[in-house]
């Protein structure tokens, strides 16, 4: 395999076997639950669905890395890295809550190239190649037109693992639901990104989120014509977890509303990040 067309293939292979795991896994009384940490949990069905996702990525590109959410990093550094979270929505899947899907991304150097999620429930895959456009089950997608907040419909995720930031986030959640239609939070950035890719939704924000909820839904949303970047407008989401996206008009809304009340730096100082932001004085 020699280059992203080729992952592209393999992503959504891989996407759709770890669905296909969770589908099964969905109404087992059986299943087993592990406490990662406060309000953040893996069970039976995360692994397993991790596990046929890199089986199937061992089988076709031995030779590339991995960043997975339950193993981590696996493999030696390499010319592409693949970033996988095999169920976003755990808390949903838990409860039974139809609302989950799989995320499998592809980067090469520091650019994402390829970018999958595939919604089990639905039987609906949205796939992306950089420069190449955004698709659902073969269909392209085009983002909202929505040229500003102003009815438009929003998606976001409660910062329940960065509940330091929680004032700030209210602040903008506030100035968010006075300008919107609506607002909603259903428990799977992965999906929340790939609806707003869609059109469904006009535009997405949510802090401290984790790389593989972000990598293939991100891409998404770029190659169907949309806008995502961090808290200061720049593309280091990925490091830090802070995503704003939608169309043009209403990223550049969320972005006006951030920017008022905090940026990555300050952020940093709230809510320290695992690894520290290089430069950062609090």
């Amino acid at each position: 395999m020699s280059g992203p067309k080729d992952r592209l293939e393999i992503a959504q292979r891989a996407a759709r076997a770890g669905g296909t795991v969770l589908r099964q896994a969905f109404e087992n009384a059986a299943l087993e639950i592990e406490r990662k940490a406060e309000h953040d949990f893996v069970t039976s069905a995360d692994r397993a669905s991790e596990a046929e996702i890199l089986r199937l990525l061992r089988d076709a590109v031995p030779g590339d890395q991995v960043l997975s959410e339950e193993e981590g990093l696996v493999g030696e550094a390499a010319e592409y890295q693949w970033i996988i979270d095999p169920l976003d929505g755990t808390t949903n899947f838990l409860r039974r809550l139809p609302v989950y899907g799989v995320s499998v991304a592809c980067r090469r150097g520091r650019d994402v190239c390829v970018g999958v999620v595939y919604d089990p429930v639905n039987d609906h895959l949205y796939s992306a190649e950089r420069g190449a456009g955004c698709e659902r089950d073969g269909v392209p997608l085009q983002i909202s037109s929505r040229q500003d907040l102003a009815g438009a419909f929003v998606a976001t995720g409660f910062p329940f693992k960065a509940r330091a930031g929680l004032e700030v986030y209210l602040e903008i959640f506030r100035r968010v639901f006075l300008d919107a239609s609506a607002v909603r939070r259903c428990g799977a950035a992965v999906l929340d990104l790939a609806h707003t890719a869609a059109g469904t939704y006009d535009g997405f924000f949510e802090f401290r989120l984790s790389p593989w909820d972000l990598a293939a839904g991100s891409l998404l949303i770029e190659e169907a014509g949309g806008r995502v970047s961090d808290l200061d407008g720049g593309a280091r989401y990925l490091e830090t977890g802070n995503l704003l996206a939608g169309s043009p008009g209403v990223h550049a809304a969320l972005l006006a509303i951030a920017g008022s009340l905090t940026g990555e730096a300050e952020l940093d100082c709230i809510v320290p990040r695992s690894t520290p932001a290089p430069g950062v004085a609090c």
